[in-house]
C-alpha cells in the first residue's frame, strides 16, 4: 500500500537523499517502496541541534537516513553515555530507543527521541522553575506548570 503524502506550499521533504520542495500549492502525492521519508517538521539540521537531546536526535537522524547504524554508532552512544549521566531518570525513554534500534526501527527511535527531547524540556524547566512550554496535538503552543 502506497504511503500518501500531503504537503503545504514550500514544505520541504526528504526521501531517501533526495530534498523534495513543494512549490506554491499544496501537493499530494503517493510514495510506493521502501525509503527513509522525513517530512520537515522533523528535520533537525546540525545548527538547530542545541541540546544534548536534540544532538541524540540528530545522530539517529543520521542513522535513519544512511540506512545503517554503524557509521554513527560511536558518537550516539558516547551521547546517550553523558545523557543519561546528566539525567539517570532518562534511562526508560534511551533504554526505548535503544530498543528500536536493535530491532532495526530507526524511524520509531526517531519517535522515541522526539520523547526525550520533550522530556529534557521539562527537567530544564523544573530546575529553573520556568513552565514548560510544548506543542499540543493541533501544533499550537502550551505552556504547562513546572
Amino acid at each position: 500500500m502506497p504511503l500518501k503524502v500531503e504537503l503545504k506550499p514550500n514544505e520541504r521533504i526528504i526521501i531517501g537523499t533526495a530534498v523534495i520542495t513543494n512549490g506554491d500549492n499544496r501537493t499530494r502525492f503517493f510514495i510506493e517502496g521502501e525509503a527513509p521519508i522525513l517530512r520537515e517538521k522533523d528535520i533537525l539540521t546540525p545548527a538547530s541541534a542545541d541540546t544534548p537531546a536534540k544532538r541524540i536526535y540528530l545522530a539517529l537522524q543520521l542513522m535513519y537516513l544512511a540506512g545503517e547504524v554503524s557509521g554513527h554508532h560511536g558518537e550516539y552512544f558516547k551521547l546517550v553515555n553523558e545523557f543519561v549521566a546528566a539525567a539517570p531518570s532518562s534511562l526508560p525513554l534511551v533504554a526505548e530507543i535503544n530498543n528500536f534500534i536493535l530491532n532495526d526501527e530507526l524511524y520509531k527511535a526517531l519517535k522515541a527521541a522526539q520523547k526525550l527531547i520533550v522530556y529534557e524540556g521539562d527537567l530544564v524547566a523544573h530546575a529553573s522553575g520556568r513552565p514548560s512550554v510544548r506543542e499540543d496535538s493541533t501544533g499550537d503552543t502550551v505552556a504547562t506548570a513546572a
